[in-house]
């Protein structure tokens, strides 16, 4: 399966986040999210990554852009993570149906059952404005974030 590409709509999901709402991609719309798919939160670079994020704070000055991350963990340690770490943004559970997310968004590692570091910046209308795809152990860069969400119009 291959990721969708810039210019397309973004693939719809529905997932439960750390408190155990419903979350859907429907939800964000008006505004920018910026999808980060992490193969364990756990795991030392998609720690790093996250806390990177966390201490980001605003990716822009003048955009409005939410932060969801996606993990085929279960909600029980996507809480636990966010709580371990002070992490208030989404943290999504892609863990039943186990990928489905990650697998619309062609990042699902079906050898190894996790996501990929993929991340898609969705504008408001659910559009696909930028893409990355970093392999697993290579942590991706917040200024790049930064770059490509001021690039949104």
């Amino acid at each position: 399966m291959t990721a969708p590409a810039v210019g397309e709509a973004a693939p719809a999901f529905s997932l439960i986040d750390q408190h155990g709402r419903h979350v859907t991609l429907a939800d964000f719309r008006g505004s920018p999210v910026l999808v980060v798919f992490v193969p364990f939160a756990f795991s030392d670079t998609c720690t790093n990554e996250l806390i990177d994020l966390r201490d980001a704070g605003a990716l822009s000055e003048d955009k409005n852009v939410a932060v969801a991350i996606v993990s085929c963990d279960s909600l029980y340690t996507m809480k636990a993570w966010g709580d371990a770490h002070a992490f208030d943004q989404s943290l999504l559970s892609d863990f039943w149906p186990h990928g489905e997310a990650a697998r619309a968004y062609g990042v699902f590692s079906e050898d190894k059952g996790l996501a990929g570091r993929g991340t898609f910046l969705i504008d408001g209308e659910g559009v696909i404005r930028w893409s990355v795809i970093n392999p697993t152990g290579e942590a991706r860069s917040i200024d790049d974030y930064r770059e490509a969400i001021a690039e949104l119009v």
